[in-house]
């Protein structure tokens, strides 16, 4: 894509309102133990303000840490206590222009190999959005220095329905298309349509880090990242990634496609010698090869097995040491790729691949919270494979809204730890 075409597709919409605030707010933990949380923000009925009653509300002290940074001097512009009535993702009034954080919405999933959904990910993330209260109790107020979620690229709109028809009988023959001309051609037609994908993604990734915005990407099934996590590794090289999944996501063209779901951490690895390190969480689910890659990447990739962490949790050890040891393995600057199986399946029930197991919610931002307490730097971060159910439940967009929250949140309080 051309860098005017860039331009007309992700320019900022003509009228649309800049919001900040005049400068940045301390949030004080014993004003919040004195006076409790009034943050209710939406607008139901049912859903009243409760202070909290004189309990003692523990804290840890990264609550305490102000949202700094590059913060717009313009009034506010709207009441982050009140109804979210914005259309931007949380409601909020952004461009991405004008916003810190931009979103990259990648609706894709051509190589699903159980069930599909995932490509309605960032539709049901910003409809969930709305019911997220914009203070947050772990990291503040990240909306005051913007966050913006880009219109969806029509050409992927379009690539992904091309890709998913024609990726159904690859998928339904296991892969296995040698000697069948029509299986070979669909084969080699989503591949190719997966590389322009990662060349699209990488493209508008950069373009937007250059204008020296943070990035992220919603998908998609987890091959939709591979273009930002490219991007991230050119301009941040050494930096490490957690990969948070129920899947190590190391097979070799899983299925025959080079870009499978299953096979992003594998080309990550192979493809970009400049990840110091690759640090793997929950995992759960993985094949002999993919364990014989980890074993013999010589440190490049670290497993932390789900079973292990469930041990260390039987005998007594607290999650924060186990978190501080994950973290241990990291690089100074981090790039976070979250696919939503990490977690226990209760809290994504409808995700294409979810295995039983898992981190809880809590456990998941504590362990991303500990990168910031580390005084490591979060430089990106992916959110993938978040599925609603065709009934019109949105749990599993509300986890996801939420924890993408929580993921912003903490990217920005880590951009404090480069000036340390």
């Amino acid at each position: 894509m051309s860098c005017a075409r860039c331009d007309r597709l992700y320019a900022p919409r003509a009228g649309a309102r800049g919001v900040g605030v005049a400068a940045p707010v301390a949030l004080v933990v014993e004003a919040w133990k004195r006076r409790g949380c009034a943050g209710a923000r939406r607008s139901a009925p049912a859903r009243n303000r409760r202070a909290l009653g004189g309990r003692r509300l523990a804290l840890d002290d990264l609550v305490a840490n102000r949202q700094r940074g590059r913060v717009s001097s313009s009034p506010l512009g709207f009441d982050p206590n009140g109804p979210a009535i914005g259309n931007g993702i949380y409601g909020l009034p952004h461009t991405a222009e004008d916003a810190r954080v931009v979103l990259v919405p990648v609706p894709w999933e051509p190589t699903v190999s159980y069930r599909r959904g995932a490509a309605k990910g960032p539709s049901a993330i910003l409809r969930a959005s709305r019911q997220v209260d914009l203070f947050d109790l772990h990291t503040g107020r990240p909306y005051e220095q913007g966050i913006a979620m880009l219109d969806v690229d029509p050409d992927i709109v379009r690539w992904n329905a091309e890709a998913c028809a024609a990726a159904e009988p690859v998928i339904a023959a296991h892969g296995e298309v040698a000697g069948d001309r029509d299986l070979e051609a669909r084969l080699a037609t989503v591949n190719a349509l997966s590389r322009r994908l990662n060349e699209r993604i990488t493209e508008i990734a950069m373009r937007w880090m250059e204008r020296g915005k943070l990035v992220g990407v919603i998908g998609g099934d987890h091959s939709s990242p591979y273009g930002a996590i490219a991007a991230h590794a050119a301009r941040y090289p050494g930096m490490g990634i957690l990969h948070i999944d129920a899947h190590a996501d190391l097979r070799n063209a899983y299925e025959g496609f080079t870009d499978s779901h299953a096979s992003i951490m594998y080309n990550v690895a192979t493809s970009h010698p400049k990840i110091q390190r690759i640090v793997q969480v929950g995992l759960r689910d993985m094949s002999e090869d993919e364990l014989r890659f980890i074993r013999e990447s010589n440190g490049r990739v670290v497993a932390h097995i789900d079973a292990a962490i469930a041990d260390r949790l039987f005998e007594g050890e607290p999650f924060h040491l186990i978190a501080d040891s994950i973290v241990e393995d990291l690089p100074d600057d981090v790039y976070v790729t979250f696919d939503i199986d990490g977690l226990d399946p209760t809290l994504c029930p409808s995700t294409g691949t979810p295995v039983p197991g898992g981190l809880s919610f809590q456990q998941a931002v504590a362990l991303i919270g500990r990168i910031h307490k580390s005084g490591r730097r979060i430089v990106g971060f992916d959110l993938n494979e978040v599925a609603p159910k065709d009934d019109g439940d949105d749990w599993d967009g509300n986890v996801g809204a939420r924890l993408l929250y929580k993921l912003i949140g903490f990217t920005l309080l880590s951009q404090d730890n480069l000036n340390r």
